[in-house]
């Protein structure tokens, strides 16, 4: 048998070429798709992202980064500002890789791609797409697509960054044109570093968005696939489930937190086991998630049986023990991330 440190040897070299041919395989895949037929969809130049945050700030940051001209919009001042110094700070760090000698001008290169507002309908008056990635609530979203049918021009397209909530249902608070001009455009954070994005398809998205949407996140550095407009799209109608068996397994008393994590890891070759990563995510995010779909399960749109209530992950989330973030979950954490 390997002793312990040539079993992580090896793990590790095994990883770096598991990396490797991921890595491989999309340079190839976008190499394919940079030489494939150019889209039919119209081409998108300006860019307009709701949402100041988090995701919203890496979506404006990839976007300027591949040229196009972004416009950051949220309700408050102090909102765009926290934005920008997320930007900024995030560029400093690709700089440092990308040009050593020259970081200052690298990031003030791309940071003058994007301007800033809080005048919605000014936002989007002349733009070609717009990201909405604020609250995932689907009232809140509906009024903000709602009001800016009417002020973007006919041919913009419309995008949401929602990852629960069914993108069709968002898409009608706008007029039947807009409609075919809808789509969800799914990026996973942190955006910069994260190459995946689920293009979510509605009966109604005509192909020509679908074209522009896949054509404008290849031009984003960004490896697309494509759903229906299903609860949980591809990443999180298999993760949540996942994770809430995990759950299940604590609270009959099959196996611990921590024999499972390692059970994944070193088993399945997951980089994160399941109750490190609900953690990350946050206990409350999850349950959140899981409310939503039993919505969705009672209409016949999911299994029942995936998300079912569990006691334990209600009882932590009554407790505040809501992950990393609260410095208690699943496990305990010295400084509250």
């Amino acid at each position: 048998m390997l002793s312990p440190i040539l079993r992580t040897a090896a793990m590790s070299t095994t990883r770096s070429q598991l990396n490797a041919a991921a890595a491989t395989r999309l340079s190839s895949i976008q190499r394919h798709l940079s030489t494939s037929p150019a889209s039919n969809g119209p081409k998108i130049e300006k860019l307009t992202v709701f949402g100041a945050g988090l995701m919203g700030a890496g979506i404006a940051q990839v976007g300027a980064q591949s040229g196009l001209k972004v416009t950051l919009s949220d309700v408050t001042d102090k909102a765009l500002e926290n934005g920008l110094n997320i930007i900024s700070k995030s560029l400093s760090r690709v700089a440092k890789k990308k040009s050593p000698d020259d970081i200052e001008g690298f990031t003030k290169k791309i940071m003058d791609n994007i301007e800033i507002t809080t005048d919605a309908g000014k936002a989007v008056e002349n733009t070609d797409l717009v990201i909405e990635a604020i609250i995932e609530s689907i009232k809140v979203k509906r009024d903000l697509f709602g009001f800016l049918d009417s002020k973007a021009k006919s041919e913009c397209i419309f995008a949401t960054n929602t990852s629960s909530l069914s993108v069709k249902e968002i898409a009608e608070s706008c007029g039947k044109e807009r409609q075919e001009r809808f789509a969800g455009l799914h990026f996973f954070n942190p955006v910069p570093a994260m190459k995946l994005v689920e293009i979510i398809r509605t009966p109604q998205t005509s192909t020509s968005t679908y074209e522009s949407l896949k054509e404008v996140t290849l031009r984003m550095g960004k490896a697309p696939v494509t759903c229906n407009d299903t609860p949980g799209f591809i990443v999180n109608r298999l993760l949540v489930p996942y994770l809430l068996e995990s759950i299940r397994m604590v609270e009959r008393g099959d196996a611990t937190p921590e024999d499972i994590d390692t059970a994944m890891e070193l088993g399945a070759g997951y980089p994160m086991g399941p109750f490190k990563l609900l953690d990350f995510v946050g206990l409350d995010t999850t349950s959140y998630i899981a409310q939503g779909w039993r919505e969705k399960a009672a209409s016949g749109q999911i299994s029942k049986e995936l998300v079912e209530p569990i006691e334990l992950l209600e009882k932590l989330v009554k407790e505040g023990k809501l992950g990393r973030k609260s410095g208690q979950g699943f496990y305990e954490y010295e400084n509250k991330k």
